[in-house]
């Protein structure tokens, strides 16, 4: 049953009375705004200045702007220095988040270190990003792999390079026809799986030093490739109710510069939820008014239950301002390495940087699908695939309900192969996520997604598993593991 999420979170706390020298300059500094002091768009002493002023060392005074900056309060323009944010944006219903600036994301070296961790076969696999392989690589198609293979002519690149094999192209464009979206083979451009899909996108659009606005949490791909391109990342925090928070995107685009968007709105990883199309549409139409670019990250596209498949937004986009990625590889596997981009005009561009980067994706596969999505072979197996994705978690969100201790939530969105796993305030999902690696049980802990210091006891579970003794035993050590935490932290305050 799809529940409201984040509710009775805080990000605020009881200023310390011991504080360091830029969070004492910090703390002054916002109050002359809060205060009115600052009025919105006024430019802020230069770093020089306000050394000279407040008598700190410039370290100090980079910090505390610094911080401001992460908090929304200023925003910093290129050669002109800090400026006064618009406070509107700020005064969101609820208590559970604000907007954010993050200046500098520092997150490749944590997902690097993560997915090491989890790649041995020993390790229980509830954090890997993709479904069970059980479930994948339909037999029909690597018999189709096996009959190509035999075939000189299937290997050849020269058909398949940039923008890819022109059949799979026309039956790509098909599948957005039969949702009512215009497309011609030309706007889609065949990429090694979605995240190059989603990587090219974005440089194809950015320059080092533009606004990219993300959902607070977020695919840790999106931090990663903000982080390499040298963009300056604006987050607005999830609805509890309807997923995304149209209010605080509308104040956000009003309020800064922002080049891209970077949004999932199907089947979101890792919380789960789907966006209205009432919201979408209000998105498209902000998107429209503002001239702001959408990379869509819908891979979770096809992993919908019942009998409606969501609607993208590339559906309501009139403007060509709307990238839409997507991908085989979360249906088929990860072996077949395959996605795509309804990238319009950005068609050539993406097309050069991908000719400079990755050449072309792998010509074998291009042809075999081919093979197997023109003869129906792919509808059958999104079939049989959704039926088990919905019962397996159907079976962990059962048994997690029944045994999470007390103070724990689990939200479940009737799609994917994900649980979103809230525990108490003070229980570090990191510290979860290193005490059950030792014990070789896998799972994603939130600073994967949110950066935010107040949103790091949250956890991320694959659930695309079919029942058995290690699942529960698995199961039982992360139940155990987080009994203990809460237990030490209760002992800890007596």
């Amino acid at each position: 049953m799809e529940q409201p999420f984040y509710q009775g979170c805080s990000i605020f706390t009881d200023q310390p009375y011991f504080m360091y020298k830029s969070e004492q300059l910090a703390h002054n500094l916002k109050l002359l705004i809060e205060n009115g002091t600052w009025k919105p768009h006024t430019k802020l002493p230069s770093l020089r200045e306000q050394v000279q002023r407040s008598g700190f060392s410039l370290i100090t005074v980079m910090n505390a702007y610094q911080e401001l900056e992460a908090q929304g309060l200023i925003y910093s323009k290129e050669k002109s220095g800090y400026f006064v944010a618009e406070q509107s944006h700020i005064q969101i219903p609820q208590a559970y988040s604000v907007v954010s600036l993050n200046p500098k994301i520092e997150i490749n070296s944590l997902v690097f270190k993560y997915l090491k961790s989890i790649q041995s076969k020993h390790v229980s696999p509830l954090g890997s990003a993709f479904p069970d392989s059980q479930l994948l690589y339909p037999p029909k198609l690597i018999q189709i792999m096996g009959q190509l293979s035999r075939n000189r002519q299937s290997y050849d690149q020269t058909t398949n390079l940039p923008p890819g094999n022109l059949a799979l192209r026309k039956l790509i464009a098909q599948r957005y026809c039969m949702q009512g979206i215009p497309t011609d083979a030309d706007d889609i451009v065949i990429t090694s799986g979605g995240l190059e899909a989603l990587n090219l996108s974005l440089q194809a659009i950015t320059q080092p030093g533009d606004y990219i606005l993300l959902q607070q949490t977020i695919f840790y791909g999106a931090w990663q490739a903000a982080e390499r391109l040298g963009l300056k990342v604006i987050t607005i925090p999830e609805h509890p109710q309807y997923g995304f928070d149209i209010e605080a995107f509308e104040q956000v685009i009003k309020n800064y510069p922002i080049k891209v968007c970077w949004f999932m709105l199907n089947a979101h990883n890792p919380i789960g939820f789907t966006v209205s199309e009432e919201i979408k549409y209000k998105i498209a139409k902000l998107l429209h008014e503002h001239q702001i670019h959408l990379i869509e990250d819908d891979v979770y596209e096809e992993l919908f239950y019942g009998n409606h498949k969501p609607l993208p937004m590339k559906y309501f986009d009139q403007q060509n301002l709307v990238l839409h990625c997507s991908s085989f590889s979360k249906t088929l596997g990860s072996g077949f390495r395959m996605g795509w981009v309804y990238a319009g005009k950005f068609s050539e561009h993406i097309q050069h940087l991908q000719l400079m980067s990755t050449i072309s994706a792998n010509a074998l596969i291009q042809n075999a699908l081919v093979e197997f999505l023109s003869h129906h072979h792919y509808e059958k197996h999104l079939r049989t695939l959704r039926r088990a994705l919905e019962k397996n978690k159907k079976q962990f969100f059962q048994y997690l309900k029944q045994h999470l201790p007390k103070g724990c939530k689990v939200y479940n969105y009737p799609s994917g192969y994900f649980l979103w796993i809230q525990l108490p305030d003070k229980v570090s999902s990191m510290k979860i996520y290193e005490q059950l690696i030792q014990q070789q049980v896998g799972v994603a802990p939130s600073p994967l997604f949110n950066v935010l210091p107040s949103h790091q006891h949250f956890i991320r579970m694959n659930c695309s598993f079919e029942w058995s003794e290690q699942i529960q035993y698995s199961l039982q050590l992360f139940i155990e593991t987080i009994q203990l935490a809460m237990s030490d932290e209760l002992a800890l305050h007596k």
